[in-house]
């Protein structure tokens, strides 16, 4: 691959206002669909890989985004390719994503304070950081979720320009394969009659780009993002409707819950509303226009989830 497109050192290209952002987790959901979205809007974009040759990056490369070979535990790296840039989206993975990653929530902490503390030094001019709709002063005992709340208070500590947002469930885990839709069911956190804020991976992209195009309007803010709400009776429904059969919804049982801890705080945190989600949607509407709904999701970019997650055979979790 040739060395415009993948750098190991040095500041990365410029574009037509010499604004570039750096976009960290850019091969993952979020970070991609925000690279995505700043593209359409005419930023230059960059992006940190590990392996350049992997099919997500080299998707990457094909947009025209600039790849930085680094890794966050390797801070000479996140300098070189924090060389020059207007602007930094930062998100890291977590322990909470499983052991696609092995990532600790000390380390978690440890990579999102280095990302922000690098990007202070280099006079990065607008920071973006993604945290998650549960996070705050008030410790949730989940350890993926109150490390993004260490994470926004040192961001908060530096003479950082920088915007937080907290995003709600994405609708993407909504269809997780093997979760009951091929047997006609499905399982989630919320009861029946409970509302859940949920959002696409797509909007969060779109936000993003809009807030990088603001400094001075979302300089300094935290903002709480949804694009729908849901319940479990509306689950049932919407899942009936956009895969052609009936769909029967269960909130996870009570057994399972008691049983398995990590289970059973998820299942508190969204009945005492911190992960049921707060933001304001038409608010949200107003400032950033039309978000997806998630009919409109599971009918459009989520469709090719749905249709895997109904011919995925059920985990023995979603049998019970």
């Amino acid at each position: 691959m040739s060395e415009r497109v993948v750098r190991k050192a040095g500041g990365p290209e410029g574009s037509e206002t010499g604004k570039t952002i750096l976009v960290f987790g850019a091969t993952g959901q979020q970070g991609g669909a925000v690279a995505k979205a700043l593209i359409a809007r005419g930023w230059a974009v960059s992006a940190l890989v590990r392996a350049p040759d992997h099919p997500k990056a080299q998707s990457l490369s094909r947009l025209g985004i600039t790849l930085f070979v680094g890794d966050f535990s390797d801070p000479g790296s996140l300098a070189s390719a924090m060389n020059g840039v207007y602007g930094v989206f930062s998100v890291q993975p977590s322990s909470g994503q499983g052991a696609v990653y092995s990532m600790t929530d000390e380390q978690e902490m440890l990579y999102g304070k280095r990302v922000a503390d690098i990007a202070n030094q280099k006079g990065v001019r607008h920071f973006v950081y993604t945290s998650v709709n549960a996070a705050g002063p008030e410790k949730t005992g989940m350890g993926h979720f109150d490390s993004k709340s260490e994470i926004e208070a040192h961001l908060r500590s530096l003479p950082l320009t920088n915007t937080i947002i907290r995003p709600s469930g994405f609708m993407e885990l909504l269809m997780l394969p093997g979760m009951g839709l091929d047997k006609g069911k499905f399982l989630s956190f919320v009861r029946h009659d409970q509302t859940a804020q949920v959002i696409a991976v797509e909007d969060i992209g779109r936000i993003v780009a809009a807030i990088f195009s603001d400094p001075a309007r979302y300089g300094g803010r935290t903002l709480e993002i949804a694009g729908d709400e849901i319940t479990g009776r509306r689950l049932e429904a919407s899942l009936s409707r956009a895969s052609g059969r009936p769909i029967t919804f269960s909130r996870f049982p009570d057994g399972l819950l008691r049983e398995n801890a990590f289970l059973g705080r998820l299942a508190d945190l969204f009945d005492d509303g911190r992960l049921a989600g707060n933001a304001d949607l038409e608010a949200l509407r107003r400032e950033f226009g039309p978000l997806l709904s998630f009919d409109d999701w599971l009918a459009g970019p989520g469709r090719p989830l749905l249709e895997k997650a109904l011919t995925t055979p059920s985990t023995p979790l979603a049998l019970r």
